[in-house]
């Protein structure tokens, strides 16, 4: 037969030439050089055009582990802005253009779908003719290229996320890529991550799945166990002066100031005078012992592949593979920054973010559940109501049936706190009297050190009651807005914000809507928690006054978090005993969203109020006479004498620390004792 017996021989020749061109196998080459070759990053990105992988060396062996004999398993487990998605993005784009496979990618939610969707990859397959040639038009006939799915010449792209099972079990593929894994929850049929690699186990040795994560917790942490059960592969540079293999370690850099030895006793910089410009990376070799400046350090990074270093596993292969890569591995980041970004944390009492986004570790819980003996053995008495730290007030308020409890915190720079007052006002919380005493109590102005008298300022009501509770809530904010009394409502789940944006909520047929401020009360127990384990007066530290009773500290202290293992996946929550009450926890939780609602600018309050800074930070730290630049400069030039007086200043002569200062303080007045209409049906006290 030929072309001559069709009335359309022209066409009919195209559609062979055509057929023909895809049954020609494509050429062996490494992704890393089809991906230099062909993808270019989209405009928008911090540095747009042909992607070079000379800037970031480490995402050659992350992309080229694809091609490897035997994988069917890679994660990645990495710090922030490393480029993990881009790489999963060169893999997806590799298994369109270069060769063909059908593909399932998963993100957390539907929303993170949607973004990674419309902000990253559909940019980059737009920006890349190559890869889009391949697939189908959108709103075409050729094929279907929407939201869910994107077909082209041999095979199919579709997305999915962690909360719909269906999306899981719909369609099998034999690649499948899931990004942030670690913000995945377990749903009633079981793990995704195990879901999803159920839809590839029918392709036998042509499956390849990918997972990748900034970690979490240890123990809890989806990417760091699979980073564990793979070959851990960590990139290895050389010591610019001894030429001495090694991976970056937070142990090693140095900086004037610093006082800890890792991560743990982070403790040990807290209030202290540091120079971060100053930092330099040490040579872990014991007969070097020089100190890396910047360029040194990033000349390693790109030249350890060429010098024959670069990714090495501590574990035999077995069909997986895993990564590491902390921040110190990019670039782009200055070692300055990154200390920077560790005091910023600490002084904050978050040391999670850090070792989860900095080092791209998973975090070790401690202080999981705070001591009531010690904090009120630790309780003192304040000068004023209001100490002199404390510049901005809120309150949170717990309800029963027959009460409401409400504790007024003060807050201060780093969010360092104040116990003010707590008060249980007696009622049925269906009636109205009770709502007239929280009225009188929220209107009450408090004595600050300076004189001042401070309002409150922001108040969140638990609206998550029963029998007609949330109703009897919804009325009593709905009119007090201007007052910036809110309602509030507690929902679990790890990775939520301590507030997040609010819900608009009918309180009645005709009547006006609500903002329901959903209150995330893991993350932020978490966050009180950590802080009653704060040991020294600074950013994070709680005060409280001599005049609290035992119950108070109980109730604060009453959750412990305990780890659970559903269908094999750790879980972890917060546990009660039976018994147990823990309003003054629940409150602290919301007087705590309440003040991220308002986001007060501390300093600024500082001034108004004539308090200064060193008062409430204790031992702030002030710059030597002498310029940052010029002490960077000594200590990159004293190299190795520099490495031996920082080993031999710890721990014979520590530095003398700044004695913080300490404020005297007086009981505070009773509700009885101040000036103004007298308040009914609620104590001060237990």
């Amino acid at each position: 037969m030929t072309t001559a017996t069709f009335s359309n021989p022209d066409a009919v020749a195209a559609a062979l030439r055509r057929a023909s061109s895809n049954m020609v196998p494509p050429p062996d080459m490494l992704p890393s050089d089809w991906a230099q070759e062909h993808v270019k990053i989209p405009v928008g990105n911090a540095i747009p055009g042909p992607i070079s992988f000379d800037n970031a060396p480490y995402q050659r062996g992350m992309l080229d582990v694809i091609k490897e004999p035997g994988i069917r398993r890679i994660s990645y487990k990495t710090g922030a802005q490393l480029g993990k998605t881009t790489v999963q993005q060169c893999i997806t784009g590799y298994f369109i253009a270069h060769d063909p496979r059908s593909q399932i990618f998963v993100q957390p939610t539907q929303g993170d779908v949607q973004t990674f969707l419309e902000t990253k990859l559909r940019p980059m397959l737009d920006a890349n003719p190559i890869i889009s040639s391949k697939m189908a038009k959108q709103r075409g006939r050729e094929g279907v290229n929407n939201s869910r799915i994107i077909s082209y010449i041999g095979g199919w792209l579709m997305f999915g996320w962690a909360g719909s099972p269906k999306t899981l079990r719909s369609r099998s593929a034999p690649i499948t890529q899931a990004d942030e894994i670690d913000g995945m929850q377990a749903t009633c049929e079981g793990d995704p991550i195990e879901l999803l690699a159920q839809r590839a186990a029918t392709f036998g040795d042509q499956a390849i799945r990918t997972e990748s994560s900034t970690p979490t917790i240890l123990g809890a942490s989806r990417i760091d166990t699979s980073y564990t059960e793979g070959d851990q592969r960590r990139y290895y540079v050389p010591c610019p002066h001894c030429a001495h293999p090694q991976y970056f370690r937070w142990e090693q850099v140095r900086w004037e100031g610093r006082g800890s030895v890792g991560v743990k006793d982070f403790e040990e910089d807290i209030n202290k005078n540091h120079l971060p410009e100053t930092a330099l990376y040490l040579c872990e070799a014991d007969d070097c012992g020089t100190l890396w400046d910047d360029g040194q350090r990033i000349a390693a990074v790109r030249n350890a592949e060429r010098n024959g270093h670069g990714w090495k596993a501590s574990k035999p292969f077995r069909g997986h593979a895993s990564f590491h890569a902390p921040e110190m591995l990019s670039t782009f980041r200055r070692l300055r920054d990154i200390v920077q970004s560790y005091l910023d944390k600490i002084a904050l009492g978050d040391m999670q973010s850090f070792v989860n986004v900095s080092l791209g570790d998973a975090y070790e819980e401690t202080g999981e559940k705070a001591d009531p003996n010690s904090l009120q053995a630790r309780a003192v008495e304040y000068s004023h109501e209001v100490p002199a730290g404390g510049l901005v007030l809120t309150a949170g308020v717990d309800a029963q049936q027959d009460r409401l409890e409400c504790e007024v915190v003060a807050w201060g720079v780093g969010e360092q706190s104040w116990s003010v007052g707590y008060y249980i006002l007696w009622g049925d919380t269906l009636a109205q009297e009770v709502w007239d005493d929280l009225d009188e109590l929220l209107a009450t102005t408090y004595e600050h050190a300076s004189g001042a008298a401070l309002p409150i300022s922001a108040t969140i009501l638990d609206t998550g009651g029963t029998g007609g509770y949330t109703q009897r809530a919804y009325e009593y904010v709905r009119a007090r807005t201007s007052r910036k009394v809110f309602a509030g409502k507690g929902v679990a789940g790890w990775g939520r914000g301590i507030v997040e944006s609010p819900q608009r909520k009918q309180s009645g047929k005709t009547a006006r809507k609500v903002n329901l401020f959903l209150v995330g009360v893991d993350e932020a127990k978490l966050v009180v928690m950590r802080r009653l384990a704060v040991a020294t007066p600074g950013p994070g530290y709680c005060h409280f006054p001599v005049d609290r009773e035992a119950e108070y500290y109980k109730q604060l202290t009453a959750e412990k978090m305990v780890t659970r293992y559903i269908k094999g996946q750790p879980v972890r929550e917060w546990h009660k005993p039976d018994k147990a009450r823990n309003e003054a926890l629940d409150c602290r939780v919301y007087a705590l969203a309440a003040l991220k609602v308002i986001n007060p600018a501390f300093k600024r309050l500082a001034e108004r109020y004539g308090v200064k800074i060193d008062v409430i930070l204790p031992g702030k730290p002030t710059m030597t006479s002498e310029e940052p630049e010029e002490v960077a400069e000594k200590l990159a030039n004293n190299g190795g004498e520099m490495a031996e007086k920082i080993k031999a200043a710890r721990p014979e002569n520590p530095p003398e620390e700044p004695k913080p200062t300490v404020i005297q303080n007086a009981t505070v007045r009773n509700a009885t004792q101040r000036k103004g209409p007298k308040r009914r049906n609620f104590a001060t006290t237990w």
